[in-house]
């Protein structure tokens, strides 16, 4: 392995957990609020919600990435607001790959949290209630304690899609070294250049590190392999 090699892969791998980091914080803030409001509410947009936070499971991750491309360029509404902002467009920058993550891995985060708020039950909700609890007292009190294994899945799941993510990626962010050539489309340049040596050791390491995350899961919340 050269040293050139070496450090795009490197860098390759620093993006990716950089890119992975931001988007599990990001999928946590955004995630909670929707995990709640789907676990709590009996409204008719409840199916509707739920079904557009499950695409990313059912959709092609190049459908995804192609209209998220449509949408952030400089002809979609997205990108003229980020132009008209300052802000340039998003598609092919660090920032344009941290939106289409979230997107991407936001039903892997939103769906282990919502079970977790559901399975509380009323009867504790009851209980801070009658005890004076405001609803804000009540959510941090008592509903996201006791729903911590399912911030736990949550977090875990969505940082490790993040890493694992290549087509959404690819479309949104291209090829470009230390901006946004993460470790998935690094594995596929040194394919397409039969550099299959540099290829096994970042495969490799994918595949431990899935082990290793699959591993902590069921290690620390032992009722998710249930749902996995």
């Amino acid at each position: 392995m050269t040293d050139a090699a070496t450090a795009q892969d490197l860098a390759a791998v620093w993006l990716t957990l950089k890119l992975a980091s931001v988007v599990t914080m990001l999928l946590l803030i955004i995630g909670t609020p929707i995990a709640w409001w789907l676990a709590r509410t009996r409204s008719r947009l409840k199916g509707v919600v739920g079904a557009i936070v499950a695409l990313p499971l059912v959709l092609p991750p190049t459908v995804i990435g192609f209209y998220l491309l449509i949408t952030m360029g400089p002809h979609g509404p997205v990108g003229r607001l980020t132009e008209a902002l300052g802000l340039g467009v998003l598609p092919f920058t660090f920032g344009g790959l941290v939106v289409a993550s979230v997107f991407y891995s936001l039903p892997f985060v939103v769906q282990p949290i919502q079970n977790a708020f559901e399975a509380i039950g009323e009867r504790p909700l009851e209980v801070a209630s009658t005890l004076r609890a405001g609803p804000w007292d009540t959510f941090w009190s008592v509903a996201v304690p006791l729903a911590r294994p399912g911030f736990l899945s949550g977090a875990i799941l969505g940082f490790a899609h993040t890493v694992g993510e290549f087509g959404v990626v690819l479309m949104i962010g291209g090829n470009i070294p230390e901006k946004t050539r993460v470790v998935s489309v690094q594995i596929y340049d040194h394919v397409e250049a039969l550099e299959y040596t540099q290829a096994h050791w970042l495969a490799g390491g994918m595949v431990l590190f899935s082990f290793a995350v699959l591993l902590t899961l069921y290690t620390l919340n032992p009722s998710q392999r249930a749902r996995t």
